[in-house]
């Protein structure tokens, strides 16, 4: 492994003393920005991501459905997200986020298995020149993780993690909610949508898309669903409040916009199906 260490999750168990099971997502490589020095905030370079993630899956067995346990699919794609996104200064800054990320309740658009505990380590492959190969795991628990969160008119907020210079923000859009057309003149913000069937700019949006708002872009959401909806935000510095500046649309209406799509596009097989009876 270029002179790394296993990686080596502890073992982790139920109140009554069973051992949780684990899901592991192992070298997931995002380039990104890390570090202090000038060079590392000019130019990105890569990291390498192992994730533990302890949970029950006995649902998932018995009853076949992604809901019961975890999509390391459509995780990935979110984890790559954020790290691209946020532009950290330390890898404990980068550790700590993703901890709390995998960590958070899961939302009723995004169901997942409760996640009692992860063990995350963040790698430098390329900080010291081939000479070593730094990285920080840590390990966290559900149970002392604290969120906050802020109620909105288009639902709320819950506060991921906010760090130098940057902030992780769930924002969770009520059946019916809008969060209107709005500019920010001081942050930029990117935003991957996490729920199925939001409107964006007035058009619908796909899941697992990823869009950047540069400076004074015009946005809007709205939520025509019967289900909360929720967007994965990333504001950079962290949330500004008297920067989320309300906004007529342009007379031409609201842009089009292309976003970058970070999820997988296999759907999941039918029971009973020709492609799954098939050799």
């Amino acid at each position: 492994m270029n002179g790394e260490h296993p990686f080596h999750p502890p073992v982790v168990t139920t109140p009554q003393g069973q051992p949780l099971d684990v899901i592991e997502l192992r070298g997931l490589t995002v380039d990104c920005i890390v570090g202090v020095f000038n060079r590392e905030r000019l130019a990105a370079q890569p990291l390498r991501l192992d994730l533990a993630l302890f949970l029950d899956t006995r649902d998932a067995a018995a009853g076949g459905k992604l809901a019961n346990t975890v999509n390391y699919g459509r995780l990935a794609g979110e984890l790559r997200f954020l790290l691209e996104s946020c532009r950290f200064e330390l890898l404990e800054s980068a550790v700590e986020a993703v901890c709390r990320y995998v960590l958070a309740p899961a939302t009723d658009d995004v169901p997942r298995a409760r996640v009692h505990a992860a063990t995350v380590r963040v790698t430098k492959p390329q900080a010291l020149g081939g000479l070593a190969v730094p990285s920080l795991q840590i390990h966290r628990t559900a149970e002392e993780m604290r969120y906050a969160r802020e109620d909105k008119p288009f639902g709320r907020v819950d506060i991921i993690h906010e760090g130098a210079g940057y902030g992780v923000y769930r924002l969770r859009v009520k059946p019916g909610g809008t969060i209107p057309t709005h500019i920010h003149q001081q942050m930029e913000e990117s935003e991957l949508v996490l729920g199925s069937g939001m409107l964006l700019q007035g058009r619908p949006v796909e899941r697992g898309m990823a869009f950047h708002w540069p400076r004074d872009f015009p946005h809007r959401y709205d939520n025509p669903t019967a289900t909360e909806q929720t967007v994965l935000c990333v504001d950079r510095p962290r949330f500004i409040v008297s920067d989320e500046v309300e906004t007529d649309a342009p007379p031409e209406g609201l842009a089009p916009v292309t976003g970058i799509s970070y999820y997988p596009h296999d759907a999941p097989v039918a029971p009973g199906s020709p492609a799954e009876k098939s050799p």
